[in-house]
């Protein structure tokens, strides 16, 4: 937990502009930052929820900067930051949630196919069943935590401090 801690101080520290002009900055023009936009999405009923949802970008200003790559060229470590909202809609009801998803990520990706996230702030995270330490879902994470992926998908969540809002049921 150690370790986390001080990478994750490390990180706020970035993303809070100690160490990267970027965080204090308009993210256009900056050297090495670039669009990192989300596409809309579909998931089925039992998915994640007990219904079919679509999300959709109603804000996207989420930009990334790859900090270092593997010897094949790949990103191996990307910083994300930037305002994100996207409208999460119960197909069904046309019940919906605006999820404010802006926080910043110091994402590592494993050649594998695996992640390893550092994060400080909300990022929305959907969870299949029996694919994750939370239950299946679909759910906005606040705080700063770290987030593993495996090649699997299998995610699992430690939450240094924060919160996490079941979006499913603000839907339901």
């Amino acid at each position: 937990m150690g370790r986390t801690l001080i990478a994750l101080t490390a990180f706020a520290a970035l993303a809070a502009g100690g160490a990267a002009p970027a965080a204090a900055a308009p993210a256009s023009g900056l050297p090495g930052w670039e669009p990192a936009p989300s596409a809309p999405w579909d998931v089925a009923a039992g998915v994640r929820c007990d219904f079919a949802v679509h999300g959709e970008p109603l804000v996207d200003e989420v930009v990334r900067r790859v900090l270092t790559r593997h010897p094949d060229g790949s990103p191996e470590t990307v910083a994300y930051r930037g305002d994100l909202v996207v409208r999460v809609t119960n197909t069904a009801s046309g019940a919906f949630h605006d999820a404010d998803a802006s926080g910043s990520a110091l994402v590592g990706y494993g050649t594998d196919g695996s992640q390893s996230w550092k994060v400080l702030g909300p990022v929305l995270v959907g969870v299949g069943e029996g694919l994750g330490n939370l239950p299946r879902g679909l759910y906005i994470v606040d705080g700063v935590y770290t987030m593993e992926i495996g090649p699997d998908g299998h995610k699992s969540v430690t939450m240094a401090h924060g919160s996490r809002t079941d979006i499913c049921a603000q839907i339901d």
